[in-house]
């Protein structure tokens, strides 16, 4: 996007504008082209900004991010990190091998154990598989700083064009 190609357009209908109406009109027409362009950049600048952050609420963890170049605005997608597979939980533990695998109780819900029980089926794993992949994946996610964050709302910096 050309934001200076844009804004000399502006400039220009509003000189032929002031042309018609004689030399007051003329002077009124440039004296209002400063105002007309800040008012344009700003208003493009709010709707750019809006689009960012709803882009990035249906992106996240993925973002974009709106960068202001002497030229006009630019976007920058971070797409969402790809999905790595989930590592299997039996994975070098072979019969009698107590040593690798260690048991741990714990109370939920019904509601939360049948919809465990639901997806363990899905994915064709017993419930004790899908729990040790979950358990794993979110480990793993919190260890190496990928755990699910929000994405920001509102109330971010802003950065917008001097003269």
């Amino acid at each position: 996007m050309d934001l200076t190609a844009h804004l000399d357009h502006l400039r220009r209908e509003l000189s032929r504008a002031g042309d018609l109406g004689g030399p007051q009109a003329r002077a009124l027409a440039e004296q209002l082209t400063g105002p007309l362009e800040s008012a344009f950049r700003l208003a493009l600048l709010d709707a750019l900004t809006a689009a960012a952050e709803e882009i990035t609420r249906e992106l996240a963890p993925g973002s974009v991010e709106l960068r202001l170049r002497a030229t006009g605005p630019d976007f920058v997608v971070t797409p969402p990190p790809a999905e790595q597979p989930a590592p299997d939980p039996t994975a070098g533990v072979t019969e009698g091998d107590e040593a690798a695998t260690a048991r741990i109780n714990f109370r939920l819900s019904e509601q939360l154990k049948g919809r465990i029980e639901e997806a363990a089926g899905r994915a064709g794993l017993s419930v004790n598989a899908w729990l040790v992949r979950a358990a794993g994946a979110a480990a793993d996610a919190h260890r190496t700083g990928r755990a699910h964050r929000r994405a920001p709302v509102g109330g971010e910096r802003y950065t917008g064009w001097v003269r």
